[in-house]
């Protein structure tokens, strides 16, 4: 294992909204003997109100707010030695703070899944906020991406197998003495 992730034992999933990570998270977490983290549930439990709740009383900003709060207390919990994956909700790591916070904290892993994909993965979901108009959406796609590219590793996103992304995952030269 690299220095960097013996030293803060997180390895964080981003990528758009669809893109898979809480379900690739839960399997590489399983396939590493780690705890598992989803951001999103993090957020629901801690504020006890659904996201699109959030965004609908207090806007974006209250949002990620509580969002980046809820990423430090699991950084503090991964800084303390509890090895965690933690898939991110898909605005996190466009927040400059955030990506600072991550950086410093473990590796970050790019879920890069194409847009037709995750259309075709959200169809008919009403409980994401910022997936209703479908112009924005592709437009909030494409912009994202630049954030996403920050990230340490990038994982293609080839079909709906998470194991294959699981695989791609383990390749990578993080778990290599």
């Amino acid at each position: 294992m690299i220095l960097k992730l013996k030293r803060t034992p997180g390895l964080y999933l981003t990528g758009f909204m669809g893109s898979g990570k809480t379900t690739i998270g839960e399997r590489l977490a399983d396939e590493l003997g780690w705890s598992f983290v989803d951001m999103d549930a993090d957020i629901v439990s801690s504020q006890g109100t659904s996201i699109a709740d959030i965004f609908d009383t207090g806007g974006e900003e209250a949002f990620r707010s509580i969002e980046t709060e809820c990423l430090r207390k699991r950084v503090r919990m991964i800084q303390s030695g509890r090895p965690m994956v933690v898939a991110l909700g898909g605005g996190a790591f466009a927040q400059e703070a955030n990506i600072r916070l991550l950086q410093d904290n473990g590796i970050a892993v790019w879920l890069d899944a194409p847009l037709e994909l995750i259309r075709r993965r959200l169809e008919g979901a009403t409980d994401r906020p910022l997936a209703r108009d479908p112009e924005r959406f592709e437009q909030l796609y494409n912009t994202r991406r630049e954030a996403y590219s920050k990230a340490d590793y990038r994982v293609e996103i080839r079909n709906n197998d998470p194991m294959d992304a699981v695989r791609q995952i383990l390749e990578l030269p993080l778990f290599t003495p």
